[in-house]
């Protein structure tokens, strides 16, 4: 059963974890600068050589920040085209290797590293080269993969030992087929290429936090910043799953820390968590004055077009079970989990940063205008 915002909030006060900072916090960038081995005082794990293919989008600036903080060393492998959107002063004490995944990998001849994270893996093709060329260059070879493989999400409780789809009925005409399909396949070039043993695949659901530019993330911490009437779709109780861009990178490097192989779905949060949870949590972090709308009625929600607002998706059809995904392997293999306010909190820090014409712009689920417009016609219904 849903909880209310009350009692949610008087539990999770209770807790240190709630709305306290783990330290440090990496959104300061306070040690972002500093010398590897300063960060890495007094820590007695091997450090790791590194490679990351990509490196200045999402989860790249994240994993470097990181990798350092832990004493590793760090190779970006990337076109020189895009400067990290966090932590530079940290990208200066990294290698960085210019190329061109489609047709030039000449940098990474010649040259050995302890693992490498395949972090722009768009196409099975640039899979396959990657992960032949530096077979016998690396250890370990991680690919980040994605939930998507399980598409169409036709049960809850989906794990690893479900098969993913390798072929598209659609052909190409579903993106979430083809999507799910070409990371399938990719992750299988991997295995072939390193082993089981030493190939290492990780599979996030929704990534938000900071440097989420989809900006599926940014949506709730600023619609519930800008308080007011707010429509919330979905059923109180329906679950809800995302991650936070650093619980998913620091997970990787840990992962890489330890060596060996394995598949892991990584999202989260930590237990299940209803709608009803997610948005009281985004709450807990502002003081605006809300009023919440819910509006459970799937079918006006389709007749309005509004089935998702990230991380709800309509629980129906090839989504039933995406929002259901199995973390327990990676929760075992030391996946944690961030508050959702720290997350919310930490996503708006970033955001806040954005130039006015990106903020004003983003492809969010729902324009003040829209939302008002579906709010006149549930309650003239």
């Amino acid at each position: 059963m849903p909880i209310d915002r009350r009692t949610f909030l008087s539990a999770s006060a209770a807790s240190a974890a709630w709305l306290g900072l783990p330290a440090p916090d990496p959104m300061a960038g306070a040690m972002a600068g500093a010398p590897a081995a300063a960060r890495s005082q007094g820590t007695e794990r091997k450090p790791l050589r590194i490679l990351i293919l990509g490196g200045t989008n999402l989860t790249g600036p994240h994993n470097v920040r990181y990798a350092l903080e832990r004493g590793h060393s760090v190779s970006i492998f990337t076109r020189g085209k895009t400067q990290p959107g966090l932590f530079q002063d940290a990208f200066q004490e990294v290698e960085h290797l210019i190329g061109d995944r489609e047709d030039n990998l000449e940098a990474l001849k010649g040259r050995e590293w302890d693992a490498v994270i395949d972090a722009s893996g768009r196409k099975e093709s640039w899979t396959r080269a990657t992960a032949e060329l530096l077979k016998d260059a690396a250890k370990t070879y991680l690919y980040i993969s994605s939930t998507g493989v399980y598409y169409p999400y036709l049960k809850a409780g989906l794990d690893e030992s479900d098969p993913p789809a390798l072929e598209d009925p659609s052909k190409g005409k579903n993106g979430s087929y083809a999507y799910g399909v070409m990371k399938a396949r990719s992750e299988n070039v991997a295995r072939e290429a390193f082993g089981e043993d030493r190939a290492i695949v990780v599979r996030p659901g929704y990534i938000v936090g900071p440097l989420d530019r989809t900006h599926r993330g940014t949506y709730w911490p600023t619609r519930i910043r800008r308080g007011g009437d707010v429509v919330v779709p979905g059923a109180k109780a329906d679950l809800v799953q995302q991650i936070d861009v650093r619980d998913l990178t620091e997970f990787m490097i840990r992962l890489l820390e330890r060596g060996g192989g394995g598949t892991y779905n990584a999202t989260g949060p930590g237990t299940p968590t209803s709608m009803a949870e997610f948005v009281y949590g985004v709450k807990g972090a502002f003081s605006s004055d809300v009023t919440w709308h819910w509006i459970d009625d799937q079918e006006f929600l389709s007749e309005h077009r509004l089935t998702f607002a990230i991380p709800w998706i309509m629980p129906e059809g090839d989504h039933l079970g995406s929002q259901r995904i199995s973390v327990q392997k990676a929760r075992e293999a030391s996946l944690t989990f961030r508050p959702i306010a720290k997350t919310a909190l930490d996503t708006l820090e970033w955001y806040d940063t954005l130039p006015m014409e990106k903020q004003n712009s983003p492809p969010m689920a729902l324009s003040p205008d829209r939302e008002t417009k579906i709010l006149t016609a549930w309650k003239a219904r």
